[in-house]
């Protein structure tokens, strides 16, 4: 079967190449991929990464092969699922605690949006109580970031969205946003409940100043690269105030597995309750437009999601 492979040298570090067909465990279904998404860390671990190594973390499809085991979804199901690598090809085997039913009412591309971002934002958010409170989300016209604007809105946030350059502001009121910042969120102002920070940088030393006494704030990614200096004494002065460190598989793994999260994110798309928010699809056979849409989601070019169509 095809598949892309990373490949040192190549533009964007990637090329298709033939792969054997997936072996699958007791529990896992094999997928025949209609969609998958593209993340940021996927597309950076391309830049390193060994010679014919698999990127893809989320993926949409249809079960072609049940679990041997008999649980899980049965040959034919429209599903959403996510793994660790491979799922930029076209048939991968998935564990059937990371998988869920997709509704006929979502369609493979919008459902591959959700597995990493989604949960992601989901989890970060319920991080704390944002019912009533003010809520600052970094990076909120990427894929994490829109998700969590929205979920956080609907849990009842005001909500204040911080994106880097003015172009990248449309459209995030209509998702909740009670007002856009533009930039860096600035290190004075009213305090926060919940700060969901994708940027790193400066940007985590300004939600560290801003992060209010009983606060969170949730660094979930560092896209910037820079390393953060903060005032210890200033956050020390806001008794139970917090940071935590997020990564989704370690998450994943605590609540062992992704089964309720991908249903739960897959029923608000189906209810018109949730904007995946994509920028492009791009089909998977088009090279050239699969190594520009990993180009322009390092150079923050896409705003929301990019999909790849199998």
């Amino acid at each position: 079967m095809k598949a892309l492979v990373a490949s040192p040298g190549a533009d964007a570090h990637l090329d298709q190449a033939d792969v054997d067909e997936p072996e699958p465990e007791l529990d896992h279904a094999v997928v025949d991929v209609k969609a998958a998404s593209i993340n940021r860390g996927e597309v950076r671990a391309l830049q390193h990464a060994k010679p014919g190594w698999r990127p893809g973390w989320d993926v949409a499809g249809v079960v072609v092969q049940a679990p041997a085991s008999g649980a899980g979804p049965r040959e034919g199901s429209r599903v959403v699922g996510l793994v660790w690598s491979g799922a930029w090809s076209e048939r991968v085997a998935v564990p059937t605690h990371m998988l869920a039913p997709l509704p006929d009412e979502v369609s493979f591309e919008v459902a591959a949006t959700l597995p990493v971002a989604g949960i992601t934002a989901r989890k970060a958010v319920e991080m704390a109580v944002v019912d009533g409170k003010r809520v600052a989300i970094t990076g909120a016209a990427g894929g994490v970031g829109r998700f969590a604007v929205q979920l956080a809105a609907q849990n009842g946030a005001h909500v204040t969205a911080v994106v880097g350059r003015s172009e990248r502001a449309a459209g995030l009121e209509a998702l909740g946003a009670a007002e856009v910042v533009v930039g860096t969120l600035p290190f004075e102002g009213e305090p926060f409940a919940l700060i969901v920070d994708s940027v790193g940088g400066d940007s985590l030393a300004a939600a560290l100043a801003r992060v209010g006494p009983e606060g969170t704030v949730v660094a979930v990614g560092n896209s910037s690269g820079a390393p953060t200096t903060f005032d210890v004494s200033s956050f020390y002065a806001k008794p139970g105030a917090r940071m935590c460190a997020f990564a989704v598989g370690a998450e994943l793994q605590r609540s062992q597995g992704a089964t309720t999260d991908l249903g739960y994110l897959a029923n608000l798309v189906a209810d018109g309750h949730l904007d995946v928010g994509i920028d492009r699809v791009v089909d998977w056979s088009d090279l050239g437009a699969v190594r520009t849409a990993c180009t322009d989601l390092l150079a923050r070019r896409v705003n929301g999601k990019a999909v790849l169509r199998l």
